[in-house]
């Protein structure tokens, strides 16, 4: 039962964090092509906020490893 619950450490916050990210993405590129001088501050931000969704990822990752570990 504990690998279920591993299982599902990991793919919550894995689906979660690749949907925060294609958003991000998408509107990064939406937001260039309205702004196409604000390519570099744009892009710095959506690296950033990609960097923290992806945490939230690796966290889920962690639990994952350690309900296996139990």
């Amino acid at each position: 039962m504990e690998y279920i619950g591993a299982g599902l450490a990991i793919a919550i916050p894995g689906l979660g964090a690749a949907i925060a990210i294609g958003m991000i993405g998408g509107k990064t590129v939406e937001s260039i092509a309205r702004q196409p001088e604000m390519t570099n501050t744009l892009r710095a931000n959506a690296i950033i906020m990609i960097a923290f969704v992806e945490g939230v990822a690796l966290y889920g990752l962690v639990i994952s490893f350690l309900l296996m570990n139990k």
